[in-house]
């Protein structure tokens, strides 16, 4: 087993028992009123060597628990922690190569990139760069500083953002 795959695994385990309380919350709170099959949002998302997998998701944006509800995914091994943003099929980019060869994560560098001055099409470009330059030491940088980036909240474009460090 690699051991991006053990970080997934280990940390993904321990996240996901440290949130269940949240997520079983809100799931109760949304299913007030709504029929069972309407919990969660269902799509289809471009996996590990192209292969498809319904990615399911607790639609509650509060504390960032949809993304959270994705955790599942991650101890499964559909998704990591950190990569490349999951896309359906026939989506722009999601039938690079280079997207194939790795699990689409919860966060990665154009997720905690989201809100800096970039063109619409940096984000692709970040993600390819990840993939062909990840490391745990990469994955844990970015998993420390993905919080940070949800508390600060969006940020105002005409600031300016700090140049993204690609080397």
């Amino acid at each position: 087993m690699h051991s991006k795959r053990v970080l997934d695994l280990l940390l993904g385990s321990v996240l996901l028992t440290l949130v269940a309380p949240l997520l079983l919350a809100a799931a109760a709170a949304r299913a007030l009123g709504r029929p069972p099959d309407d919990l969660l949002a269902r799509e289809t998302a471009v996996g590990l060597h192209g292969r498809p997998f319904t990615l399911r998701t607790l639609p509650v944006r509060r504390l960032r628990l949809d993304a959270l509800s994705r955790l599942v995914h991650v101890v499964r091994g559909e998704m990591s922690l950190v990569g490349p943003a999951p896309l359906p099929p026939g989506a722009p980019g999601a039938d690079t190569p280079w997207r194939r060869s790795v699990r689409p994560g919860l966060t990665g560098l154009a997720q905690v990139r989201r809100d800096s001055a970039l063109p619409w099409d940096e984000p692709l470009m970040l993600d390819q760069h990840y993939v062909e330059h990840h490391g745990v030491g990469t994955d844990v940088a970015l998993l420390l500083r993905t919080p940070v980036t949800l508390l600060a909240g969006p940020r105002r474009r005409d600031r300016g953002a700090a140049p993204v460090r690609l080397t």
